[in-house]
């Protein structure tokens, strides 16, 4: 009797817990792991060296040796005020890069005096309606000094306009500024829902900022290809990644169609991903998409710069994994997942409060989630070495799951026509569906443990301070607003927003336009309502 039959006898003599051995996305996991489960791996060809093709164990030959991941928490709540009392406090703290949450109307681009804002005005995030509160959010910050990351996408083009005037306005000229607009309109089809324009004018304008940001703003990430919000709307880990480079790859596609060399804009392209519970899924899914991305860059579209190949990213914890009981039970939940983000590479974090289920984070919340990140960077010893967990049997076959699963999921997009094609048949939203009502059940039946939701239960008050936004900020951000419209140069603003229409309706990048209704202090509202008449809005077929 060899080794291996003799354990395989004793494993069976023995016990096991009742509960599936599965990950959070429901793949079966073995009781053991060995060299035959990753047989086929060549470690040249498909884990290689950090900072070397294909780039499984890093994009950086020294990883976090040579500098830590940026501690990037994001925030924004009220006034632009409010916001930036808050950015001022968390870089005060150690924070290294910032990063905007806007609020709904910002989103969904309106004003704040408009009727569909009211109520929702600076509660989930800042109220952005014009250059003027742009100006205040980044007051008494060098913005030359900090990288800043804006989570907005169906606006994007109008948000990043007001940031650059911003910074020209303090005498900072604009191939200083770094930083990231999320501008993934396509994760917005599959899974957010913050839309505005119909697909083909949505990308128009991503490919007009790709030329802009090329020769004006050349350090500027110009798409976050997200895979994030994929996953707080309930997909699996392979999901999340294939879904996220599907995107990625018609995000390049688009570039080449719009006449641009793949190696001029590629390299500003950087992701978002999600970190769930599950440490080795979650770690396993990052080697997978630097593999998978580098390959598709290399052997698909044929780049010949090494920077086009590099997937870098940034991760923030899973919003989704957070429990309104208990929540100091949070804290824990964000440092595991914050600690697979960081074995597994990535290269800025946010970890989210505990409170952040109930509300927007207070400062002592933020406090700890930031504080989280820095005993993981000081103390824990993760940083010390590159890819710790490079061979280890397990992950190494989880990763090749991860590879083999989204190739299948491509060729199935691909079949379907491409991404675009598959948004229209619903394909996406299905799977997500799918995906999430599968998860819910399996905690209803008790076959997945969620602590304190559904095992190890208490009744307890709240012991925990919430942050409340009430009218009083509304009511003082309409006004300002208002104020604005009134003592403005109008007849320069409706010049500005009539060439703007006239660039819309031709092929003209609507780049410059913008930025001069920008400067202008045309809301992001009245840009927002010129561009509908030309480019119409959304309407999504309901899936039953």
């Amino acid at each position: 009797m060899s080794d291996k039959e003799r354990w395989q006898e004793n494993y069976r003599a023995l016990r096991e817990r009742q509960n599936p051995f599965v990950t959070v996305s429901s793949v079966p996991v073995a009781p053991l792991y060995t060299p035959e489960h990753s047989a086929g791996t060549d470690y040249e060809r498909d884990l290689g060296y950090p900072g070397s093709y294909p780039y499984t164990r890093g994009i950086h030959a020294n990883m976090y040796r040579g500098r830590l991941w940026t501690m990037r928490q994001f925030a924004g709540f009220g006034s632009a005020q409010e916001s930036n009392e808050r950015y001022k406090f968390l870089l005060s703290q150690g924070q290294t890069g910032l990063s905007v949450a806007f609020d709904m109307p910002t989103i969904m681009g309106y004003d704040s005096d408009h009727p569909r804002a009211y109520g929702e005005v600076g509660r989930v995030g800042v109220a952005i309606d014009s250059l003027q509160d742009m100006e205040r959010l980044f007051q008494d910050i060098a913005l030359d000094r900090v990288s800043t990351s804006m989570t907005i996408n169906a606006p994007a083009a109008i948000l990043w306009a007001m940031y650059i005037v911003a910074a020209e306005k303090k005498g900072i000229p604009s191939y200083k500024l770094t930083g990231t607009i999320q501008n993934d309109i396509l994760k917005e089809y599959i899974a957010q829902k913050s839309w505005i324009f119909p697909p083909e004018p949505s990308l128009r304008l991503i490919t007009d900022i790709f030329k802009y940001a090329k020769e004006h703003v050349p350090k500027w990430n110009t798409v976050s290809i997200s895979g994030y919000h994929i996953r707080e709307a309930g997909a699996t880990a392979l999901q999340e990644l294939a879904f996220t480079l599907a995107d990625g790859f018609a995000y390049v596609e688009a570039g080449i169609k719009a006449g641009l060399d793949v190696d001029d804009f590629v390299p500003r392209l950087s992701f978002f991903f999600n970190a769930h519970m599950d440490v080795f899924e979650e770690i396993a899914k990052y080697r997978a998409a630097r593999r998978i991305w580098a390959r598709h860059m290399k052997e698909k579209y044929g780049a010949k710069k090494s920077e086009s190949l590099l997937l870098r990213f940034h991760t923030q914890t899973a919003g989704c994994s957070l429990t309104a009981q208990q929540p100091e039970n949070n804290i824990v939940r964000t440092a595991y997942e914050a600690l697979a983000a960081v074995l597994g590479g990535t290269q800025s974090l946010h970890t989210n409060s505990m409170d952040e289920v109930l509300a927007l984070p207070t400062e002592k919340a933020v406090q700890i989630a930031l504080r989280t990140q820095q005993i993981l960077a000081y103390e824990s010893g993760v940083a010390n070495t590159i890819d710790p967990l490079a061979g280890s049997y397990f992950v190494e076959s989880l990763t090749d799951q991860m590879e083999r699963g989204a190739e299948d999921y491509f060729r199935r997009i691909e079949e379907m026509g491409g991404v675009l094609a598959a948004i229209g048949q619903n394909f996406f939203q299905q799977e997500i569906a799918d995906a999430a009502f599968r998860y819910q059940r399996e905690i209803e039946k008790h076959e997945r443990i969620i602590v304190g939701v559904n095992e190890f239960t208490k009744e307890e008050k709240l012991g925990i301070d919430l942050l409340k936004i009430g009218p009083e900020t509304e009511k003082a951000q309409v006004g300002r607003v208002q104020e604005l419209k009134r003592i403005r140069d109008n007849a320069r603003v409706r010049s500005a927003l009539a060439d703007l229409e006239g660039a819309a309706k031709g092929s003209d990048n609507l780049i410059p336009k913008i930025m001069t209704a920008v400067r202008a202090y045309a809301t992001e509202g009245e840009i927002i309502g010129v561009l509908k008449t030309v480019f119409g809005e959304y309407r999504e077929q309901a899936v039953y």
